[in-house]
Parts: C-alpha cells; structure tokens; sequence
C-alpha cells in the first residue's frame, strides 16, 4: 500500500475516509462519551492539512435505519457533534456539509481554501453506502469521487466492510493508505506472523459467536487464551456449570467444545473463570456477590469475574511476551462491575512486551479507567476489523487501498 508520503497533496481536494464512529448518549444530551477515535484520527487530518490540502472527511456514525437520506437522517445520528468536536481538538474552524453528496456538500468542498478540513454528513444515511449491489455502490461512489482529486483510507474500523466509501471509491481515484491503517496493519501483523512467546490472547464481550473463528485461527498461534466477560457464560455452561440467568448462546455450546478440544490437541490452555460477580438483576446498584462457578445460583447472572479469576489472569499474563486483548471481563459501564476489567488491564500494562488493545468496548474501559494510553503498545480503533484480520479473513478496505494506484 502506497502512504500518503507518496501523495503531492498541496492545493489538492482529498478524500479522507476517517473512523469517527464514537459513543453518543442517546439517552440523553446525545453528547460524545468517548473521543478517542476522533483523537486517532487527528495525526493524518493534521498531516494532510499541514502539506495544503484541502481536506474532505467521509466517515460513519452508527447504523441508521429507513429507505433513503431524508429517513435515514430523520432518525439516525448526525456527524454534526463529531465536526464540533474536531474543530475543538484541531483549534480551528471545520466545516460541515449537512448532505453526503447533494447540494450542501459541493458548496462546502468547493469554497475550501488550502489547508482546510470540512466533514460531510454521516455516509450511511446515504442507502447506497451500504448496499449489496455492486451497481447501486458504484453509482454512489462516484456521486463522492467528484468533490476530490486524492483518496486516502485511513478509517481502520471500516475496512472490514465492503461499502461504497471504503471499497468502491479508491478505485476511482490515486489513493493511498493513511498512517492510522499503516499502523494498524504493521502490528496485527506481529500477532500473526511469529508473535514473540509466550503469546496471551485475552478475549471478552458478550458473544462467543462473534469470537470462535478468531480463537479457531489463533490457536496455531496462542499459548493461552483467556475467557472472561458475556461469551465465558457459554464456555461455562459447555463445561457443564449452571450459569442461571447470565448471557447465553446456548445454540453455539457444540461450537464451543469442538473449539476447546481443538486447543487441547494443539496444547493451547484456555483459561476460563474460576469465581464470578452473580448479581439479582442487571443493573448498577444490584445486590451481587461473588460466588465459584461450580456454585452459581440459578437466579442470578453474571456480571464481572471475581478476585480469584482476576489473580489468576494476571498470572497468566506475568510473563507474557506477546498480548492481544478484546472485550471488557465484566459489566465495567457500571463501576460496580468493573473491578475484573481493570485488573487484567492493569496486569497488561505491566507486560514487557507487545500488547494490543482490540479497539471497541476494550479501548473505551482503558479511557474510562484513566489508565496512561502509552502504557499499551497499541490500542486499535477497530475491534470488528482486527478480528476479522486475526480470523485470516479478506478485508475488502485494505484490498482496495493495495490495488492499482
């Protein structure tokens, strides 16, 4: 893939697919709960601005929902805030187009002077962003390659995804990567290819679906994999643990053996809770306490891993060489449940050596935690797309940025 040191960028529009797909609360103000992907994005935003260009930023917000712009813009969230937001951080105007490839935008990108950064409103309000047709994407791509004459990716977070502003609209135009997916890319692949050992893989969150091909494609990789968070309810009831009313997909337990008698052929230990958070009901002031798992009561659910796992992870990350971690071990948006989430935190910032944060949920509970980012190795902006990449998976984006030029 071509950098964007290749690219002459002064006095020339380029398109910036960025990643600023950040929490909102919905609930309430609607205001920006985290702003590290807009933070991640702020090198190249400022490296491509600093050479004279004249900056257009595409990225997403969500995934909203109805037939067209006008519906889709009606009920979904507007890149409004994150413009605002951007503007704050760069110490300087941005401005912001209230359509993706209509009239408000050819206004705004064609009065951009050198230097200037200006977002365009949320792609996936547009239907075609999103669309399986190869035609309807391409349509669509092209409305987009007119306000630019450059094209870089450097929203690590979409690559996965084959859509009209990541896939389809590099082809239309000399485009390289930006130094955020150079990054991203370099790094997973020291996960993959000769990781230094012994090799820890921490995985978490609520779904083990989301997560078997990863742990599937890793063994041959891993010396251990650590199961905490929604998905190690299956694994636990796999082992045959009453897990009451905790997070289940009990549809995937024959998926979850076949996957730990793998790991126990090749060698690979698979660590899973030894004690955990049993709560009443799901909320942040509910009665809970911790309990072994071969005692879990059966009116109760699962919200965080006790003391014992938390000890018991972080000794099986003490001498770890290489560490790839993704997904929260508990509850940790309610401070109540977040003690097992920033034990193996702090246990990874204690590693001497690689460790990768696996973006999302993960990166979000380091910030939340106040833990110094510089304490990781690496905290991804994109958790669907590193896992995809860790599965072995093609990823649309990262194909397109490496053909033609």
């Amino acid at each position: 893939m071509r950098s964007i040191d290749d690219l002459d960028v002064s006095g020339k529009r380029v398109l910036l697919r960025s990643d600023l797909n950040v929490p909102l609360d919905l609930k309430g103000s609607g205001a920006i709960t985290d702003d590290g992907r807009i933070r991640a994005s702020l090198p190249v935003i400022r490296k491509l601005s600093g050479r004279g260009a004249r900056v257009i930023v595409l990225a997403h917000l969500g995934r909203p929902k109805g037939a067209d712009f006008a519906e889709r813009a009606a009920g979904g969230p507007s890149l409004r805030p994150v413009a605002a937001r951007l503007g704050e951080l760069l110490g300087r105007p941005v401005a912001f187009a209230g359509d993706v490839a209509g009239p408000a935008a050819e206004e705004v990108t064609s009065s951009l002077g050198d230097a200037d950064v200006a977002v365009l409103e949320n792609v996936r309000f547009e239907p075609a962003e999103t669309s399986k047709d190869d035609a309807e994407r391409a349509a669509f791509a092209g409305r987009l390659a007119r306000f630019g004459e450059l094209y870089v990716g450097d929203g690590f977070g979409a690559v996965h995804r084959k859509h009209a502003s990541v896939y389809d609209l590099p082809g239309l135009l000399p485009h390289a990567a930006g130094d955020l997916v150079l990054a991203e890319v370099a790094v997973l692949r020291r996960l993959t290819e000769s990781p230094a050992r012994p090799y820890v893989v921490v995985l978490g969150g609520a779904k083990p679906s989301d997560k078997l091909a990863v742990i599937g494609n890793l063994l041959g990789l891993a010396d251990k994999v650590l199961i905490g968070g929604g998905m190690s309810y299956t694994f636990l009831a796999a082992k045959g643990y009453e897990v009451g009313n905790s997070l289940l997909e009990a549809d995937q337990i024959p998926q979850v053996r076949a996957v730990m008698a793998e790991a126990g052929r090749r060698g690979v230990e698979i660590v899973l809770p030894a004690d955990l958070v049993a709560a009443t009901h799901f909320a942040p002031d509910a009665a809970h306490d911790v309990v072994p798992v071969d005692a879990f009561p059966a009116d109760r659910e699962g919200v965080d891993i006790g003391p014992r796992t938390r000890a018991l992870f972080a000794s099986a990350l003490a001498d770890a060489a290489t560490v790839f971690w993704n997904g929260p071990l508990g509850v940790f948006e309610f401070p109540a449940f977040a003690a097992g989430t920033r034990a193996v935190a702090e246990a990874i910032t204690k590693v001497d050596g690689l460790t990768v944060v696996g973006g999302g949920d993960s990166a979000a509970a380091v910030r939340s935690f106040g833990l110094p980012e510089d304490a990781f190795g690496h905290i991804s902006t994109g958790g669907g797309a590193s896992l995809e990449y860790l599965e072995g998976k093609t990823l649309p984006g990262l194909t397109a940025l490496e053909s033609g030029s």
